[in-house]
C-alpha cells in the first residue's frame, strides 16, 4: 500500500474510533454505571529553507494520538476498557518518510469486588502497530524489521486488582500468559522477536504486574503513566520484561496543549547486534533497554 494511502487510512481509522466512543458520551447521561472519556491530539511541525547559508534540511512531521476509555461499575462488577492509538511520521529533505510513533494498545479488565479496594480480576491485553518499520528508515535499501502483527502481543492474566482511588491502580497476577505473534513471512523466516526461524507464534507462562497512575499533578498539567512487568516462569525468569509508558499533558486552553510522551522497553527476547571493536564485523547479539521520547504542541480535544 502506498505510504500516503496508508497514512490516510490510519488517520481515518483513528478519527472514526474517536467518533464511535464520543457517541457513547450521551450514554453516560442515561446510564450512570458507564463512564466514558478520551483525548485526541494532533501535532504538526514544518521547516522550509531557501538559500540558507547555515545549512539544514527541509522537514515536515506530524503525529496523532487517541486515548479512549469506557468503564463500567455497578458497585460489585467492574469492567475497565482502554484503547491507545498513536501514529507519527517525519520526512527530512529527500529522505524517505520514517515513523516517529506507531502503536495500537488495547486493555480490558473484568473484576468482581472482594473488598472496598480489592477485586478478583482478569485482564486481556493486546499490542501491535499499524505500519512497517525499517532498520535505516531514510535509505532506499532499508530492511524491514517490524510490521502490523509482527510483532503482536496478546496477554491474559488472572489475579487481584487494588484500586484505592480513581487515580491509582495495581494489578497482581501469579498466572499470566504472553503470546507473541510474528505474522510476516520475512520476519518469521529471520526468527525475529524471540521466535525460532519460521515460527509465527510463541507462548510464555509467568507472573504479571501492572501499575497505573493518572492525576492532575499541577494546574493544567496531567500525568498519565503505566508500567507492565512480566516474568516467564519457564525460561530465564530472572529477566523481567518491562514496558513503561508516560504521558504528560500541558493544557494551554480548551483546544491547544503540549504533550511529552516517553516509552521504555526491555525485553530479553529482543536482541540487538553489537560491534565491540568498531571494525564493521558484528560480535554478537544482546538485549538492550529501548527508549522513545516525543514532544509536541498542537490541537487537543478531550471529553
Amino acid at each position: 500500500m502506498p505510504i500516503m494511502k496508508r497514512i490516510s487510512f490510519i488517520l481515518a481509522f483513528m478519527v472514526l474510533s474517536l467518533c464511535l466512543f464520543a457517541q457513547e458520551e450521551t450514554v453516560e447521561q442515561k446510564d450512570t454505571l458507564w463512564t466514558v472519556g478520551g483525548i485526541a491530539s494532533l501535532n504538526m511541525s514544518q521547516l522550509a529553507l531557501i538559500n540558507w547559508s547555515a545549512g539544514g534540511d527541509n522537514n515536515i512531521s506530524g503525529n496523532a494520538l487517541v486515548k479512549l476509555s469506557a468503564d463500567y461499575d455497578n458497585g460489585t462488577l467492574l469492567w475497565d476498557n482502554d484503547l491507545t492509538l498513536g501514529f507519527g511520521l517525519i520526512k527530512m529533505g529527500n529522505d524517505l518518510a520514517r515513523k516517529s510513533d506507531d502503536q495500537i494498545d488495547f486493555a480490558s479488565m473484568l473484576g468482581y469486588k472482594a473488598t472496598e479496594k480489592w477485586s478478583y480480576s482478569a485482564l486481556l491485553g493486546f499490542k501491535t502497530q499499524f505500519a512497517d518499520g525499517f532498520d535505516d528508515p531514510g535509505e532506499p535499501t532499508r530492511i524491514k524489521i517490524s510490521n502490523f502483527m509482527a510483532p503482536a502481543y496478546l496477554n491474559f492474566s488472572v489475579g487481584m486488582d487494588y484500586k484505592p482511588n480513581d487515580n491509582l491502580g495495581l494489578f497482581l497476577s501469579p498466572i499470566s500468559t504472553k503470546t507473541t505473534f510474528v505474522m510476516d513471512d520475512f520476519l518469521s523466516a529471520a526468527g525475529s522477536f524471540g521466535l525460532d526461524e519460521d515460527e509465527t507464534v510463541r507462548g510464555e507462562l509467568g507472573a504479571y504486574v501492572k501499575f497505573t497512575y493518572v492525576k492532575e499533578v499541577l494546574k493544567n498539567v496531567t500525568l498519565d503513566t503505566k508500567i507492565d512487568l512480566f516474568s516467564n516462569y519457564l525460561d530465564n525468569p530472572q529477566y523481567v520484561d518491562v514496558n513503561w509508558d508516560m504521558l504528560i499533558t500541558f493544557k494551554v486552553n480548551e483546544f491547544i496543549s503540549a504533550s511529552l510522551m516517553t516509552s521504555l522497553i526491555y525485553d530479553h527476547d529482543i536482541k540487538f547486534e553489537y560491534d565491540n571493536d568498531n571494525d564493521g564485523v558484528m560480535d554478537g547479539e544482546e538485549a538492550r533497554v529501548q527508549l522513545k521520547e516525543l514532544f509536541g504542541l498542537g490541537l487537543t480535544y478531550s471529553f
